[in-house]
């Protein structure tokens, strides 16, 4: 008799949105799915590319602490009252604050997908309320223990999450041959707690603009703050996008990407686009990615232009990334099994 179980996800970020999608997709057909996610543009427009549906609880709270702890407090309190009616056997979550608190409180167990220990305030938040941490191998387990898990209870499995998503991701047709090559450029994270490095990002936009001016320059905005202020930075120079698109497909329209956060940057190379990475957010999965040979890392002004102008006119070298790329997604285990591994020990 196959048991069937109450399971509560909550994705409060489009990374965690679409990596969860792999699970729950597989998941529903044995047992029984409520999702949460919160009211913020960078989730919520995102869903009309992808099959789930989740319930809103609560807000995003902006980049200021107070309001970050404001909104997170209210929608603890709102999250208590939906799950305890719920009554799940178990949280499925990708390091969210408040699901962690809920389920600690009301005694529910946590598996707990994390990639970002360098997160620090919400590792602070999650890591000592969840009951097992499932982690790429690249990340040491001491990078998640300092936060108060024990190393047993710490599962490793040999993927990306980048790489998952990817092959979550349904076919596309081939891109149609375009007469300008696309440089598309994906700014940073402004609002997460963990972005401390400061943005050169407008320089290198600028001198993307004055070295490359037969080139098509996208510019992926995420934030409305963000694009008032690219727009009336760059004006008509570039092609400004305000809302979240396919990811999928845009880039595999482009010829160069050059990426200021993690999730995207890792996708856009491990699906075999020539990537420059800014390096805002240091972390493992980036290192791993520029050590083997599928992104770049340039910070520089004149570094990230150099590259450009190598990946544009230099096809056996990309092509060489490409194979680096394939061969690397070819060689990732499915977490999945992992995940149903772990739910049977709880």
């Amino acid at each position: 008799m196959v048991l069937i179980l109450k399971i509560w996800f909550d994705t409060i970020t489009p990374k965690q949105y679409l990596f969860s999608e792999y699970f729950i997709q597989r998941l529903k057909n044995k047992h029984k799915i409520f999702v949460t996610s919160r009211k913020y543009p960078q989730v919520n427009d995102i869903m009309k590319f992808g099959i789930i549906t989740p319930t809103l609880v609560g807000k995003h709270g902006g980049k200021n602490k107070l309001g970050k702890l404001l909104a997170g407090l209210e929608r603890s309190k709102i999250l208590t009252k939906k799950i305890e009616k719920f009554n799940p056997d178990l949280l499925i979550s990708f390091q969210s604050p408040e699901a962690s608190r809920v389920a600690y409180g009301l005694g529910i167990p946590h598996i707990g997908f994390s990639d970002s220990p360098h997160a620090t305030a919400v590792m602070k938040l999650t890591i000592p309320y969840i009951t097992k941490l499932l982690t790429p191998w690249i990340i040491p387990k001491k990078d998640f223990t300092k936060y108060g898990i024990s190393s047993k209870d710490i599962i490793q499995y040999r993927a990306i999450d980048a790489g998952i998503i990817i092959k979550n991701y349904p076919k596309l047709n081939k891109p149609s041959p375009h007469s300008k090559q696309v440089i598309l450029i994906r700014p940073e994270e402004i609002q997460a707690s963990y972005v401390t490095k400061k943005s050169n990002n407008s320089k290198i936009i600028q001198e993307i603009i004055k070295k490359f001016p037969n080139e098509k320059k996208i510019v992926l905005s995420r934030y409305d703050e963000q694009s008032k202020y690219l727009k009336k930075e760059f004006g008509s120079k570039v092609f400004l996008y305000t809302k979240p698109i396919n990811g999928q497909k845009i880039l595999k329209e482009c010829d160069c990407f050059i990426g200021s956060g993690g999730t995207m940057t890792a996708e856009a190379g491990l699906l075999g686009v020539p990537t420059i990475s800014l390096n805002t957010v240091p972390n493992k999965i980036e290192n791993y990615l520029v050590r083997n040979k599928v992104i770049l890392r340039s910070s520089k002004p004149k570094d990230v232009i150099t590259n450009i102008s190598r990946i544009l006119n230099n096809h056996k070298y990309v092509r060489n990334r490409q194979k680096n790329a394939f061969k690397l997604l070819s060689s990732f285990e499915d977490p999945y099994k992992i995940l149903l591994k772990t739910m049977a020990t709880l």
